[in-house]
C-alpha cells in the first residue's frame, strides 16, 4: 500500500532558498508542494487556505517572524507540523520555538544533509532537530519553556507591530497591512514603548534585534 501524500508549504523571503527546498522535496512522489510565500502574513493566509501537513518556515520572515507565525498556526491548525528552517542556532531561540509547538528545527547550514530526513520524520509525526541540538539541551528547554515564554511584556499584536516598525514601515503602512486604523496602530505602538520604557523608533529596533524578532 502506498504512503499517503504529504502536503507541504514553504515560506522563505529568499527565492533561491524556496527553489532549493522545492527541488529537493519534489523528487519524492509522496510529497506535494501546495504553496509558497515570501513573508509571514502571506504564509499564514496560505496555510489557512491549503491546510498542509507540514509547513517549512524561515525563522526571520518579514511581516510576521517564524515564532509568531508558529503561534498563530498552532492556535488555528494544531495538527500542522512545523519545520523551522533558519540561520539561527541560539539556545534562547530554540527554547521559544519549542514552547510554541515546533517539532522540527533545521539550521540552514545543515540542509544538504538533513532536509529530507527532517521532512520524513515530521511526515510520520516524529520530531527532528539537526546540528548541535542535543537531547540533553532539548530536555532542558522543555523544562524551562514556561519561564522563557513569560518574559516578554508585550502582547502578540504589540510584538507584531514592533516587528513591522523595526522593518522600517510607517504607521500608515502597518495599518494597511494589518487592516487596522492608524489610531489603533499608534495606540499599540505607544503601549509597547511604554511597557518597554523605550522612547524612540531606534530603541524599538534595538529591542527587536536583541529579542530575536528581526535579524540585525
Amino acid at each position: 500500500m502506498s504512503s499517503p501524500v504529504r502536503r507541504i508549504v514553504i515560506a522563505d523571503d529568499h527565492e533561491a532558498i524556496r527553489v532549493g527546498v522545492r527541488t529537493t522535496l519534489s523528487a519524492n512522489p509522496d510529497w506535494r508542494i501546495v504553496g509558497e510565500a515570501d513573508n509571514g502574513r502571506d504564509a499564514l493566509e496560505l496555510i489557512r487556505s491549503t491546510q498542509p501537513d507540514i509547513a517549512i518556515l524561515d525563522y526571520s520572515l518579514p511581516m510576521m517572524n517564524g515564532l509568531e507565525l508558529t503561534r498563530a498556526i498552532k492556535r488555528e491548525l494544531p495538527r500542522v507540523e512545523i519545520l523551522i528552517f533558519t540561520m539561527h542556532d541560539r539556545e534562547d531561540v530554540l527554547a521559544e520555538l519549542l514552547a510554541a509547538g515546533v517539532r522540527g528545527y533545521l539550521v540552514k547550514s545543515d540542509a544538504t544533509k538533513h532536509l529530507i530526513s527532517a521532512v520524513e520524520a515530521l511526515a510520520i509525526r516524529r520530531p527532528y532537530f539537526s546540528g548541535q541540538v542535543s537531547q540533553t539541551l532539548l530536555d532542558r528547554f522543555v523544562e524551562s519553556t514556561t519561564r522563557t515564554t513569560t518574559n516578554s511584556p508585550l502582547t502578540s499584536r504589540e510584538r507584531e507591530i514592533v516587528q513591522l516598525i523595526a522593518e522600517g514601515l510607517l504607521n500608515k503602512e502597518i495599518a494597511a497591512i494589518l487592516g487596522l486604523s492608524i489610531k489603533t496602530i499608534e495606540t499599540h505602538r505607544a503601549a509597547a514603548m511604554h511597557k518597554l520604557d523605550i522612547k524612540t523608533a531606534a530603541g524599538l529596533v534595538r529591542y527587536a534585534v536583541r529579542n530575536n524578532i528581526i535579524e540585525p
